[in-house]
């Protein structure tokens, strides 16, 4: 690589640590945690917590919120910011005054998990590549393209603890398969901590999961048995952490997997053609009004339209506050333009992910990167097709629920993209210029749209 690629490439680098970090800031002051996803029901999943804490502690049922069937570490810190709040105010109503306090607390948090997030898997690519430095612009640049990350971020979700966690485990699997998976006492109990904390995140970890047990017939894993006791005891040590949340599950609703809609049995036709394959008479809406009900379920165009641009409107299409949201009169045909041109970072996450997994076919890592991503995206489609919400325009298709997905296919994508700098400089150079002009273009999707420091009543 030339002096201008590098210098190039370092200086792009750096100005996506300063952009993430002034979008993280903003979005605290510009977005409360109130206005996002059910937010109220979270909300009170949050306030029942807390309200036992410090001497007891409690989960609610489905009488107290509609989101008892998520598990409870997206809560913690919430609720024991809730707890310090009723400790330090005068109030005579504490739970609803501490609301915006632990919001506020929630979100520094996140984004702080979100930047150790961010290193943990510079740093699992620093290792990747045998590089000297942690500088990895193809990563930074394509998982700072992925919207949904600020709104997870943004809100009270176990989503930016799955981001977390994967990260850990994606290490701890690279670790490891450097060692053929010898049964070290001290990294077993390791990952089987990060395996119940993804338990107790989200349902959605199930599905980094499936992948390491699916390895475990492939012809390209070595030393299957050492393998095999490694995952076996980790998985133990995750279940004696987890299971007694999926265990109360099972007791009290009748299904480890309950949930605030009724499961039907999997079927192709609980859903109407539409949903598999997009309307072509809406087709259009995509690239000119991608925002809710111009979509109505449509599986891949609300994915892509809420991938890149906010299609349910609740961060930067201010659908349910119009008159206070910032450049709400031109902010759809924004979203059209946004979504027409991440045509191109679409083509090149998917594309690269796949010469990435061609490249390094008999890498058992990179097989369980691009395994997670089958997995995740097939497992989200069984999900909407079991739990088909029809009447509500598909509203159970939301970009943040697969923030995992997305997340990987950034990280699988520059792996290929890195490479590239060193076999043809000004195809990379170019590649790189080209996303970061669409980092520019889309960044006020990254952005809250409500005004400072707005809090509905």
């Amino acid at each position: 690589m030339d002096k201008v690629t590098f210098k190039l490439s370092n200086l792009i680098f750096y100005f996506l640590i300063g952009s993430t970090m002034f979008i993280l800031v903003y979005n605290i002051f510009y977005y409360s945690p109130i206005l996002g996803y059910d937010a109220i029901e979270h909300f009170q999943y949050v306030d029942f917590v807390a309200r036992y804490l410090p001497n007891q502690f409690f989960l609610p049922s489905l009488e107290n919120t509609k989101q008892f069937f998520n598990p409870p570490l997206a809560y913690i810190v919430p609720s024991l910011a809730q707890v310090l709040c009723r400790n330090i105010i005068d109030s005579s109503n504490y739970l609803v005054d501490c609301q915006p306090i632990f919001g506020k607390f929630t979100q520094v948090f996140q984004s702080i998990l979100y930047l150790i997030t961010l290193f943990i898997n510079l740093h699992i690519l620093k290792k990747f590549n045998n590089s000297k430095s942690y500088i990895n612009t193809s990563y930074l640049l394509l998982v700072s393209i992925i919207a949904p990350n600020y709104k997870t971020i943004s809100m009270i979700r176990g989503e930016s603890y799955i981001l977390f966690l994967m990260s850990l485990l994606m290490l701890f699997f690279f670790n490891n398969k450097k060692n053929n998976f010898s049964f070290e006492t001290s990294n077993v109990i390791s990952v089987g901590i990060v395996i119940g904390l993804i338990a107790l995140s989200r349902q959605w970890g199930f599905l980094l999961f499936l992948p390491i047990i699916y390895l475990l017939f492939s012809k390209r894993l070595i030393n299957k048995m050492m393998y095999f006791k490694f995952w076996s005891a980790s998985a133990f040590i995750g279940a004696i952490i987890s299971s007694w949340f999926y265990v109360r599950l099972y007791n009290n609703y009748g299904s480890f997997t309950a949930f605030n809609m009724e499961r039907q049995s999997f079927s192709f036709q609980n859903q109407p053609i539409n949903f598999y394959l997009p309307n072509l008479e809406q087709i259009q809406n995509i690239f000119i009004k991608p925002v809710r009900p111009n979509l109505e379920n449509q599986f891949i165009s609300i994915l892509y339209s809420d991938l890149w641009g906010d299609y349910w409107g609740y961060f930067s299409f201010t659908s349910r506050y119009i008159e206070l949201g910032r450049n709400q009169n031109n902010i759809i045909s924004y979203l059209g333009r946004v979504n027409l041109i991440s045509l191109i970072s679409t083509f090149i996450l998917i594309s690269f992910c796949f010469l990435t997994a061609k490249k390094y076919k008999k890498n058992i890592f990179i097989n369980y990167i691009n395994l997670a991503i089958f997995f995740s995206f097939f497992g989200f489609l069984w999900f909407s097709i079991s739990y088909p919400n029809i009447g509500g325009g598909g509203d159970n298709i939301k970009a943040v629920y697969m923030v995992q997905l997305f997340n990987l296919l950034a990280f699988s994508s520059a792996i290929y993209l890195n490479k590239l700098k060193h076999v043809n400089k000004h195809y990379y150079s170019f590649l790189i210029c080209l996303l970061f002009l669409i980092y520019i273009h889309n960044f006020q999707t990254y952005l809250s749209h409500f005004p400072l420091y707005f809090y509905p009543n």
